[in-house]
């Protein structure tokens, strides 16, 4: 092959991101140089934060347009000029919305082809660890309590929703629709799942949780952590990972209703985290994780969409809810 062919952050949304903000483009073949490899892209994750990128300045810098499309990847190494890595070996990375990669080696992690690759995106890949990290070092889920999690059905929240399971509690999941609450309580063993949409998110999380919540891993913002903040116990904490309900938004919503009084009269922790702070034990929690996974005790929900020609339908799908689990796109 000779040409790469890539996806192109053409244009700033405002608002719903779609297949409008991104054009095709084909690009000669890279070349490895001195301690790179070329990578091909098998697998391309597709996450939620790729629209908080583009509104501005995160963990990483804010993706401008004219830019190949920013995103994590699964990849073979197809030329090697390093030791680090070889030819056949299976690889992740910021590889970006293309096919064809030239990275320095030191920037590529060499993945074990035990595992299937759809669960090295997933649950051991960076999705996993976030849930990982962010229930069991942020929330601190104990045996017997409540923990409420929103975006239940997405890739980080179903696996922190079974994290907390597997440490004893009482698990509760928000989701869009009867079907997928249906999901998370059939298939996924949750204690109970409320749907938003249905509104009355206060009245429900009340009935469902009477006696209160001790932890709350918010994937979405808004109004269901308005709600969350409402029944929280004394000394609980709040984990915040992601912000998905605004991320659309054209107007930033306020902040969460009840801040600081909720915060100071029930002594509730409220903390942001990511991922990359616990990077340096990412192999305990990939062992860990990927032990519960063999025993059946965590079931890594995969929605693969097949060809690279549809990671802008794919971006926009998620937003619109139209997955279950970790999304990918299979190049």
């Amino acid at each position: 092959m000779t040409v790469n062919k890539q996806w192109i952050y053409a244009r700033k949304p405002n608002g719903e991101v779609g297949p409008e903000h991104f054009e095709p483009h084909d690009a000669p073949m890279p070349e490895p140089g001195p301690g790179e490899a070329l990578v091909r892209t098998t697998l391309l994750s597709i996450d939620p934060a790729s629209r908080a990128w583009m509104a501005g300045r995160t963990y990483r810098a804010q993706l401008e347009p004219g830019e190949i499309m920013a995103g994590w990847g699964l990849g073979e190494v197809v030329k090697s000029n390093s030791d680090r890595v070889a030819p056949g070996d299976l690889v992740s990375g910021e590889f970006g919305w293309q096919q064809f990669i030239a990275l320095p080696a030191g920037k590529l992690i060499k993945e074990n082809k035990a595992h299937k690759p759809e669960h090295l995106l997933g649950v051991l890949g960076i999705t996993g660890l976030t849930a990982y990290f962010g229930m069991l070092d942020v929330g601190r889920p104990q045996p017997g309590e409540t923990v409420l999690v929103s975006g239940a059905a997405g890739a980080v929240g179903c696996i922190a929703s079974q994290i907390a399971k597997l440490a004893g509690c009482k698990v509760v999941g928000t989701t869009g629709g009867a079907d997928k609450c249906n999901w998370l309580t059939g298939e996924l063993g949750f204690d109970a799942a409320i749907d938003y949409k249905a509104g009355g998110i206060h009245r429900q999380l009340k009935a469902i949780c009477p006696e209160g919540v001790d932890v709350y891993f918010d994937n979405t913002g808004g109004e269901v952590l308005d709600a969350a903040l409402a029944r929280m116990n004394l000394f609980g904490r709040v984990v915040c990972c992601g912000n998905i309900s605004q991320y659309n938004a054209t107007t930033p919503a306020g902040g969460p209703a009840g801040v600081p009084g909720f915060l100071v009269t029930k002594r509730i922790r409220m903390e942001g985290f990511v991922v990359m702070d616990f990077y340096n034990r990412r192999h305990v929690a990939e062992a860990r994780l990927a032990k519960w996974v063999a025993e059946g005790k965590l079931k890594p929900a995969v929605d693969i969409v097949e060809g690279f020609e549809n990671m802008p339908e794919a971006l926009a799908g998620m937003f619109q809810g139209k997955n279950r689990g970790k999304l990918a796109v299979r190049v």
